[in-house]
């Protein structure tokens, strides 16, 4: 049996020396002579552990590293030496590989970058380290770790065991200083002398918190403003600064005293966080040459964590000078109204401009009319003085209004100019006489009665209002009486044409003229006469007019009594011609009933909605090729027309359901009507129902076989020999057909 100086399970240290003895094997047969071999197998037999053969006993040949193998199981045996047979079964045993601190800690992860914000209480956790250690942390201390700060304080501290970092300085500004870099060390042996360590780097940044207020560089600023500055404009800038970042420096700029807020605005730009100051209102150096302007910066975002810190605004003196510049002439007002008479002469002052220099040094002006408006024409300006005249007469009736633009320039300077507006309204004067309103023609009804109304008629005026509202009517006073018409003024600026005489007539005389005089209301007084035409025209009740509209319609058109035959003689021809035509074509179209004896198949023609399959038997069209047979089909007959043979041409005689020659066809007919007004069994509606009759008396009879009721081998077809050479041929074929059928 093979057996081993120390226990089966061999522990080895790293540090052991490459030819380290780890065991012996010994075998009860081994008597000291070299008769017994000792062979080694398993993990690493021959390579790491080697085994002497003779004296059994095992050597390690190179370190062992517990972290990538922990044991190893190998196999020994004793064989004798000469025959190679086993002296003993196989053993096996295991090695274990002991642990050693050979393994420092390490931080996988780093190095790292943290943040915290400014301005953090001691002890605001920052970021937690972890360090891992190889070694086998169930045996010893060697996997042991204790986190310690090698750099960084007095500013942060870490946790020993957790490795969690924290702040160790109250009030840690960013504004005095934003970046820390802090190591951090993790010693194994639980912080032993002789402990295996590593470390890491963390950058720690400080995020700005709103902990400064706004702050201008100085407390007071001085800007130039010229007074020729537009509104709207900006003419200045000014900046407070802030120390921190984004939002917590963000500042809202505004003017606090009323004098600087009156007359100036400010706005904040974003990019810049300048406070952008524009002007509100014109700047006149002439009336104020200074403004102080208190402006006033304030944070928008407000921590009140640090309200102890103060109010988070500050303000500034802003003194502002306005810069003399030569400006253009100002008129004493804007627009200039004024007014002058129509008609008056040409040269009639219609007012005068003013305008001044605002400047210091009170230049002259001179001053013009716009050439390029039309106003020029009518009105001319005294360069000097500013008075405007008229160049010529003005009619209200044609302009009642002037537009017109008035220019000033200084001498000294012609190229600075204003513009002013002046508008002249043109004054009404009595110069239109009135007129009558009515253009038409006046209707006298021929049945018109004395006294009775005509029309009532008003009159314009071309002039305005006050010198037109007001007409006054009468006929003139010069003529003899009119015996067919008077005037009443309704004093209510209209006047009513009143009839003197009973009944007129329009054969007699169609058109009358009326001569009226109206005078208007205006200082002084004017009149005019207007001649009204008055047709008589025939009239029905009431007052309508019966035949003035035609007759006016074609006066309007502007046709003479020539033209008017032209027209009628026009129409008459067309209307022979039309009946002509007619005529001719009813004259072509052959006769209906050729002879008494002549029956032959008739068109029915209907036009009807239909009464489904009940209807069709109405239209039935056998009733007149073959009667008798019809009446057989009918559920109830009140008459049955006779019938007798008759016996036609030569060679043939009918058989006597086609021959109808004393059957009154036309009373089958009614007989038919009154049959179908008193069946209860066809549908409820009318039906039209056409038979035509074409008629009796053909020498030859019909040669329809729609009437034979007997078949073909019946029929004779001899008798067509004596209807000429143009039937011959026909009576070859039929007698050809007869043969074949009866053979």
């Amino acid at each position: 049996m093979v057996r081993t100086k120390k226990k089966n399970h061999c522990f080895y240290g790293l540090s052991h020396p490459l030819s380290g003895f780890l065991l012996q094997l010994h075998s009860n047969s081994d008597k000291g002579d070299g008769s017994v071999e000792y062979i080694l197998t398993g993990e690493g037999a021959g390579t790491i552990f080697v085994i002497n053969e003779v004296t059994g006993d095992i050597h390690a040949t190179k370190s062992l590293d517990r972290e990538r193998k922990t044991h190893y199981v190998l196999h020994a045996q004793a064989l004798d030496r000469n025959t190679k047979m086993a002296l003993e079964p196989e053993s096996e045993f295991i090695i274990k590989v002991q642990d050693i601190n050979d393994n420092a800690p390490k931080f996988p992860d780093g190095p790292f970058v943290a943040l915290v914000p400014e301005m953090s209480e001691v002890g605001t956790s920052v970021l937690q380290v972890t360090a891992t250690d190889a070694d086998d942390p169930t045996y010893g201390n060697s996997a042991r770790i204790v986190y310690s700060i090698l750099q960084g304080q007095p500013y942060f501290s870490v946790d020993p065991k957790t490795g969690i970092i924290r702040t160790a300085l109250a009030n840690m500004d960013r504004e005095a200083r934003e970046h820390y870099t802090v190591v951090i060390q993790a010693k194994d042996m639980a912080g032993q002398v002789g402990g295996l360590s590593g470390s890491t780097t963390i950058n720690i940044t400080l995020t700005d918190v709103n902990d400064n207020p706004p702050k201008f560089p100085q407390s007071m600023y001085y800007l130039y403003v010229p007074e020729s500055a537009q509104v709207g404009k900006p003419v200045g800038k000014i900046k407070a600064n802030d120390e921190d970042l984004g939002v917590n420096a963000d500042i809202k700029y505004s003017i606090i005293n009323s004098e600087g807020a009156n007359m100036f605005s400010i706005s904040t730009d974003r990019d810049t966080r300048e406070g952008i100051i524009s002007l509100k209102k014109p700047l006149n150096y002439e009336r104020k040459k200074t403004y102080t302007l208190h402006i006033e910066g304030m944070n928008t975002h407000v921590d009140p964590r640090f309200s102890y810190l103060g109010s988070f605004k500050d303000t500034a003196t802003l003194k502002i000078t306005v810069g003399d510049v030569d400006e253009a002439p100002v008129f004493s007002m804007d627009p200039y109204i004024m007014d002058v008479y129509e008609n008056a002469p040409s040269g009639t002052e219609v007012g005068a401009v003013t305008a001044q220099d605002p400047d210091s040094r009170n230049s002259p002006v001179r001053y013009f009319l716009d050439s390029e408006e039309e106003g020029e024409r009518f009105f001319r300006i005294d360069e000097s003085s500013g008075v405007i005249w008229t160049t010529q007469p003005l009619d209200r009736e044609d302009m009642p209004w002037h537009n017109i633009t008035v220019m000033a320039s200084e001498v000294d300077n012609p190229s600075l100019l204003s513009h002013v507006p002046v508008t002249v309204q043109v004054l009404d004067v009595n110069d239109n006489p009135p007129e009558i309103a009515t253009e038409e023609e006046v209707i006298v009804c021929e049945s018109s009665r004395p006294g009775q109304v005509i029309q009532t008629i008003t009159a314009v005026d071309k002039d305005d209002f006050a010198n037109g509202q007001r007409f006054f009517f009468a006929l003139p006073s010069q003529l003899p009486v009119n015996p067919n018409f008077t005037l009443k003024d309704n004093e209510d600026s209209t006047a009513s044409i009143i009839a003197r005489r009973r009944r007129f007539n329009h054969l007699i005389q169609e058109l009358y003229e009326l001569p009226i005089v109206v005078w208007d209301g205006g200082e002084p007084s004017l009149s005019g006469t207007s001649t009204l035409t008055l047709r008589v025209c025939p009239c029905q009740r009431h007052g309508r007019i019966r035949m003035c509209q035609g007759e006016a319609f074609l006066s309007s058109a502007g046709l003479s009594t020539g033209a008017l035959i032209a027209i009628l003689l026009c129409i008459v021809i067309l209307l022979a011609i039309v009946v002509l035509f007619i005529t001719l074509r009813q004259n072509k179209k052959e006769p209906l009933i050729i002879s008494e004896e002549d029956i032959r198949e008739n068109v029915v023609t209907y036009d009807d909605e239909g009464g489904g399959e009940e209807d069709t038997e109405a239209f039935d069209i056998i009733a007149l090729r073959n009667p008798a047979a019809a009446e057989e089909l009918k559920f109830r007959r009140d008459v049955r027309p006779e019938v007798r043979q008759h016996c036609g041409p030569p060679r043939s005689c009918r058989s006597p359901s086609v021959e109808l020659d004393e059957v009154d066809v036309h009373e089958f007919i009614k007989q038919k009507l009154v049959e179908a007004d008193l069946d209860t069994s066809v549908p409820p509606y009318d039906s039209l129902q056409t038979y035509a009759y074409e008629g009796q008396g053909s020498p030859t009879g019909s040669i329809s076989p729609l009437d034979s009721p007997g078949t073909h081998s019946e029929q004779d077809y001899n008798y067509l020999d004596d209807w000429g050479p143009e039937f011959q041929k026909l009576a070859e074929l039929y007698g050809e057909a007869e043969s074949e059928m009866t053979t």
